[in-house]
């Protein structure tokens, strides 16, 4: 799917300590942070009309709470806390797609149906998302190291090494159960 409209552009205005963060490779949180910035630019013309003026902060806190919840969520560790936050995220989308429809008549018909789109987009690509976090509980840690052991394994399978174990070598108590020792 293609590039919203002016995100190529945007994205080279945002700073780079922000550009190779690994959160940018999600495309609702870049998508969420452009849409903020769109809407701030909107502002002025949105608080200027009598009938969307008092709409503008509640418009700016849901857009906003977008990729906050996006950046929160990145941050946790399992893909159920991940989805608690990425749920949030889809719901402040939701809510921003409605105070977009409600400002519409202070905004060219094409950039209010643009806005709107985008926090759309956003909502699908985190319906996408949530089920596979919620379905993921496996850590991001635990992740890493059994990938780090199957690499360790693979690479030994190919030198002839065995690959270090990292089952403790002494029987606990529930070891004696699963293997009896056999009958004389």
């Amino acid at each position: 799917m293609d590039e919203p409209d002016g995100l190529v552009e945007w994205a080279a205005t945002v700073p780079e300590v922000m550009r190779t963060d690994p959160i940018w490779r999600l495309p609702a949180y870049r998508y969420a942070l452009f849409l903020g910035d769109l809407v701030q630019a909107d502002s002025p013309k949105l608080r200027a009309d009598a009938r969307t003026r008092r709409h503008v902060d509640q418009l700016l806190d849901a857009v906003g709470s977008i990729s906050a919840n996006i950046a929160e969520g990145y941050s946790r560790t399992t893909g159920p806390e991940r989805a608690k936050f990425y749920e949030y995220a889809h719901s402040s989308a939701r809510e921003a797609r409605d105070w977009l429809f409600k400002v519409r008549h202070a905004l060219d018909p094409e950039v209010a149906a643009s806005r709107i789109h985008l926090a759309t987009r956003i909502m699908k690509i985190l319906s996408a998302v949530i089920p596979r976090e919620r379905a993921d509980s496996e850590s991001r840690a635990r992740r890493w190291e059994r990938r780090s052991r199957e690499t360790e394994g693979s690479r030994s399978a190919e030198s002839g090494e065995q690959a270090p174990s990292s089952r403790p070598h002494s029987a606990s108590p529930s070891d004696q159960h699963d293997h009896p020792a056999p009958s004389l």
